[in-house]
């Protein structure tokens, strides 16, 4: 197999494929597949403190955390707007957090900025820890993710490869576009609130106590009427050239949104994430980049 890497963006230098992307999906889909995503930032946050102090900052419910589970999180500011995305998990003395590697510097600035006086200890570790999308059909977070020390990472693929495919982020981001899973620096822009993008009861865990931003995550909730929607655009196959990331989406000639992620499907073909007005009617057909496009809401 002859790896192609990505070229740009927040998966840049990482494997885009191996010249299979459909074969590459359907494996992933079969939970027969592992992705090397050794070029995400690992974040450490140790000490006793560590996850009444995350829960605390956090839309996540982590201050039980049962050590080994893998759960998705976010960071908003005052008003509600997502300022961070991250994963994390709990090994019982150490908490594993893995990211964007260019959103990472701006999360450990917050972190160390909101310490105060607790016991915990912060640390960037991406030089010493990997992590690896692990073996198994795709949990409601994108996973199973495997963390694994760098020096032991390459026996790991070895392992891995021994009974599994290895895959590239075509393959991955092809699943989390059909799954209608937003990811930050994609999806995420400066105005986005968790209600928006269908991280109700999963990254935001609706029964915790306070946290920055909770306020306008409630209220917002019990309106019913978030701004905007997270919808699944499926593009006219017909055409060479797709939208980019961040082109705008028209309906009759007005802007009604942007384009998040767009991907080619094995079974669904030209996909894309969208964030659209709430309001716009969904037998509305859309242009976006000369492109036209027909919507499907995902189930919440």
């Amino acid at each position: 197999m002859t790896a192609v890497l990505v070229e740009g963006g927040p998966d840049a230098g990482a494997i885009w494929h191996f010249g299979e992307p459909n074969q590459e999906q359907r494996a992933l889909a079969g939970g027969t597949a592992w992705a090397d995503l050794s070029h995400r930032a690992v974040i450490s946050v140790s000490g006793v403190d560590r996850l009444s102090w995350l829960h605390s900052i956090t839309t996540q419910d982590v201050e039980k955390l049962t050590p080994g589970l893998w759960v998705s999180s976010l960071i908003l500011d005052a008003n509600g707007r997502i300022i961070q995305q991250f994963y994390l998990v709990d090994d019982g003395t150490t908490t594993w957090l893995h990211t964007e590697k260019e959103r990472a510097p701006k999360l450990l600035a917050y972190l160390e900025k909101m310490k105060f006086m607790l016991r915990v200890e912060i640390a960037d570790r991406s030089n010493e820890f990997a992590v690896l999308r692990a073996p198994g059909k795709a949990d409601a977070i994108g996973g199973p993710y495997a963390l694994v020390a760098r020096d032991e990472v390459e026996d790991m693929k070895a392992a891995f490869n021994q009974n599994y495919m290895q895959v590239g982020t075509w393959a991955l981001e092809a699943e989390r576009v059909a799954a209608g899973r937003a990811r930050i620096l994609f999806e995420i822009d400066h105005k986005s609130i968790p209600n928006e993008l269908g991280f109700l009861n999963n990254a935001v865990h609706m029964k915790k106590g306070c946290y920055p931003g909770q306020e306008t995550v409630a209220k917002v909730f019990n309106l019913g009427k978030p701004p905007r929607r997270l919808t699944l655009l499926h593009l006219d196959g017909s055409m060479v050239v797709m939208p980019e990331n961040g082109a705008k989406v028209f309906h009759d000639e007005k802007e009604v949104g942007f384009v998040g992620t767009v991907a080619r499907h094995y079974e669904l073909g030209p996909i894309a994430l969208a964030v659209l007005k709430r309001n716009l009617p969904l037998e509305a057909t859309l242009l976006s980049a000369g492109v036209s496009a027909t919507q499907e809401l995902f189930e919440k």
